[in-house]
């Protein structure tokens, strides 16, 4: 096994470009349900029954808007990837094509994403388990610790056992969707009614048509199903830790978009022509619903596992993506030095504990500050996705100008369209902001926070710089 650089080792020049140090102990299996495991999690699961009773039918089509963005992100990343796959994935290519300062920005951006996100998922885990009765009388605290314990330790003894657990993860929730569309597919194909109704597109058409509420609270909507997208970019990290990266990553990436097409898509179509969309609520999952329609036994504690497994594998990959992230910034001098710091097993330990230190601060907080700070903090938390996709895309268009140039090597998959294509989905990610803004209270703050964060930054930046 290669190992990286420990307690006392120091990092050469060529390490502090490429990241490098890492095990390539991801099979072809792990990096293809990464994919498929960062396109969905509870957004789907659970966030779609608010969504559908927000926008209706259009759901269908704003997940296929958003869709084809985060495809060509994809895209753009494994042009990326194909040039150098590297473990500090944006980080590194931000240090490369854009200067330290973008590398520092997008990395810090990002590791504030997946910390904010992980103390949520933390709860999220303690409030799964609760729903069995067994569990009840035992404390929150219990299961947020337990949840630490066994994600942490598995990041922390070897990039193999954090791709088997987001292996087994990942093919939870793709079994419990592919079992909804079979089901589903089969009551639509043989008309076979549903709580006393037909089942067909007529029920899109009788309850309002394809906009119930309008054009504008679909437009509203796009920037929270991007959200739902938000692990897509995890593949490029886990590229460095394949010993097949260049042989692997075309085909996770272009397998994405039927997937989302697929889950997404699919999933909305079927379930508006099965139920109306007016069964749909906030706080229950559609799938749910759905099961529950058609008397099916146990689909509470079956869907409560499918929901588990997805904050589970949601904290599994942002201990593993922090960890990454902090040591690629602090090879570039953007973090302190010893977060760049390996153990045996060619793990950065110091920024997996980092980052578990922030999520048990988290566990603390989450008993003292109302839910609805939570909600406001996680949109702070969507700046990081926003930034970290429009790295990948800066990153991209100036790996391509040096191609153009002949400076570097054209890649064997370069990104469709581009830089056309590039600018198109940057102007995107400008448009999803300016929805932010009109969400009010959440994402107006979220906005009006932009000159705090970029204040904190610059002062970040400063006492790096002073301290060394």
């Amino acid at each position: 096994m290669k190992t990286g650089p420990t307690h006392g080792q120091s990092t050469s020049s060529e390490e502090i470009i490429t990241g490098e140090g890492y095990s390539k102990d991801l099979d072809r299996r792990h990096v293809q349900m990464i994919a498929i495991g960062g396109a969905i999690g509870t957004g789907l699961f659970l966030g779609a029954g608010s969504r559908l009773q927000f926008a209706g039918p259009s759901l269908a089509l704003i997940y296929t808007i958003c869709g084809v963005f985060c495809f060509l992100i994809l895209r753009a990343l494994g042009e990326l990837v194909m040039y150098k796959p590297t473990s500090g994935s944006f980080v590194t290519y931000a240090r490369e094509f854009l200067g330290e300062k973008a590398a520092y920005t997008a990395g810090w951006l990002s590791f504030l994403n997946w910390a904010m996100t992980g103390i949520v998922d933390i709860t999220a885990v303690a409030l799964y388990m609760h729903y069995w009765a067994v569990f009840v009388n035992v404390p929150q605290w219990v299961f947020a610790l337990g949840a630490l314990g066994v994600v942490g330790t598995m990041n922390m003894i070897g990039v193999r056992y954090f791709g088997e657990m987001e292996f087994w993860f990942s093919l939870i929730k793709v079994v419990a969707l592919a079992i909804f569309l079979i089901a589903a597919t089969i009551i639509l194909g043989s008309r076979m009614p549903i709580d006393g109704h037909s089942t067909g597109i007529h029920l899109i058409t009788e309850n309002g048509g394809f906009f119930p509420h309008g054009i504008v609270p679909a437009l509203l909507l796009m920037q929270g199903v991007v959200f739902a997208y938000s692990a897509i970019e995890l593949i490029g990290t886990a590229a460095g830790e394949s010993h097949e990266a260049r042989k692997i990553i075309p085909g996770a990436v272009n397998s994405v978009i039927w997937r989302i097409a697929l889950f997404y898509v699919g999933s909305v179509v079927l379930l508006v022509c099965l139920l109306p969309w007016t069964a749909y609520h906030a706080g229950v999952s559609p799938f749910v619903t759905f099961f529950q329609k058609l008397g099916v036994p146990g689909i509470g504690t079956i869907m409560n596992i499918v929901v588990l497994s997805a904050a589970l594998s949601s904290l599994n990959s942002g201990l593993y993506s922090t960890g990454r992230i902090l040591r690629a910034l602090a090879l570039g001098g953007s973090a302190p030095k010893a977060l760049a710091k390996m153990n045996s097993s060619s793990v950065p330990h110091i920024g997996i504990l980092t980052t578990l230190g922030i999520y048990l601060v988290g566990v603390g907080l989450n008993y003292l500050i109302p839910s609805k700070v939570f909600e406001i903090v996680l949109n702070f938390a969507s700046l990081g996705i926003i930034s970290t996709w429009a790295t990948i895309l800066f990153c991209q268009l100036r790996l391509r100008s040096a191609i153009n140039r002949g400076e570097i090597p054209a890649t064997t998959f370069a990104m469709p369209g581009a830089p056309y294509t590039t600018w198109a989905t940057l102007g995107f990610l400008a448009f999803v902001l300016v929805m932010m803004a009109f969400d009010y209270p959440e994402g107006t703050i979220t906005i009006g926070s932009i000159p705090l964060i970029a204040g904190i930054l610059v002062i970040g930046w400063f006492l790096l710089k002073r301290s060394k």
